[in-house]
């Protein structure tokens, strides 16, 4: 009998251990090489997707929280890093984390529209809906009141057609006024009373809330993404050469795979990203022979807080001579770039 009480315990500990090593979550997250997807697939025009031979690829690395199990792991991948948390999320939760995510693609696809709208030639308008709530501070009177992913649309029954309206009017009153927050959470609308504060390091008032603006593309044209499963603003730079070939009727990829990656803004600007060194690696490996890489110039403010900041492109020209890559790299800073690379190659 007591070999038996000794061996059950034994088991459970080793099942409490393995457990352990398996799910506890460590402040690090672990990004590797993810896939380079075929954009097409998330986009119709017209109601209908792009059929033509090859594909324009959007790219994406493998972000994960990282476990004891998959720390360790993660030091047999040669193209695994190990970031802190507060590199990564901050100290937003995992969930607040995702639903940033969400709304940086929805944005994403919103800039591209634009941008391959205006391309096309077609006309569009850019509704503001609100304030995206992307965090809210500790300091916050409205802490555990609004959340990540929640939209507001109104001040004390103000209405504001621009971000900047509702900053100014919350900076013109007084510390601690009592003041009223229309906003929309899973499309049901809310309100929420709080008091406005001193925002930290700064002699403005506010709520005590990060935000972007959020709007919605206006067009006759039909043009709709399902990007379900897919977070962030990366894939713009793709997403708006798709939807420009589709509304275009101009077919860029002549049966080529071309993969890159890259913000976009509605006049066809082209942002930096992270993870692009593990990018290109996904992209070869879906076997694209072109890569277009953002090539902005390196801020002084960049160049203070890392002294050894290069561009997305030389970092990607970096990777692809370290891993032996075939395929060609090529910077982009406009969308124009890319649109004129691919016409003359």
């Amino acid at each position: 009998m007591m070999k038996k009480k000794k061996f059950f315990g034994l088991t459970a500990l080793a099942i409490v251990l393995l457990g352990i090593l398996c799910f506890l979550p460590l402040p690090i997250y672990v990004e590797t090489v993810g896939r380079a997807q075929n954009v097409a697939q998330y986009v119709k025009v017209a109601d209908k997707k792009d059929n033509t031979k090859g594909s324009l690829m959007l790219t994406y690395v493998n972000l994960v929280r990282a476990t004891p199990v998959i720390y360790v792991a993660s030091f047999f991948d040669k193209y695994a890093a190990r970031l802190p948390q507060t590199q990564v999320s901050g100290s937003d939760s995992d969930s607040e984390y995702e639903r940033i995510q969400n709304y940086y693609m929805q944005d994403a696809v919103n800039q591209a529209k634009a941008a391959s709208l205006r391309l096309a030639g077609e006309k569009y308008q850019q509704k503001y809906l609100g304030i995206y709530v992307l965090s809210v501070l500790k300091d916050s009177t409205f802490k555990n009141k609004l959340m990540a992913g929640d939209t507001v649309t109104a001040i004390d029954g103000h209405y504001f057609t621009q971000a900047k309206d509702f900053i100014s009017y919350l900076e013109k009153t007084n510390t601690s006024k009592k003041v009223t927050v229309t906003y929309l959470r899973k499309r049901q609308q809310h309100t929420a009373v709080g008091k406005t504060i001193r925002l930290p390091g700064t002699s403005r008032n506010g709520i005590g809330i990060s935000l972007a603006e959020r709007s919605q593309i206006v067009t006759k044209e039909n043009v709709k993404t399902d990007m379900k499963g897919i977070g962030g603003p990366s894939a713009g730079l793709m997403l708006a050469l798709q939807m420009y070939s589709q509304l275009s009727h101009e077919d860029l990829k002549l049966g080529r795979k071309i993969a890159g990656t890259g913000t976009i803004s509605a006049d066809g600007t082209v942002g930096e990203i992270g993870g692009i060194d593990k990018k290109v690696v996904a992209a070869q490996r879906a076997g694209a022979t072109i890569f277009f890489a953002p090539d902005n110039k390196i801020t002084a403010a960049q160049r203070k807080a890392d002294p050894q900041a290069v561009s997305n492109y030389k970092e990607a020209k970096r990777a692809a001579a370290e891993y032996k890559l075939k395929l060609k790299i090529v910077p982009v800073k406009n969308i124009t770039d890319a649109l004129e690379y691919l016409k003359k190659s």
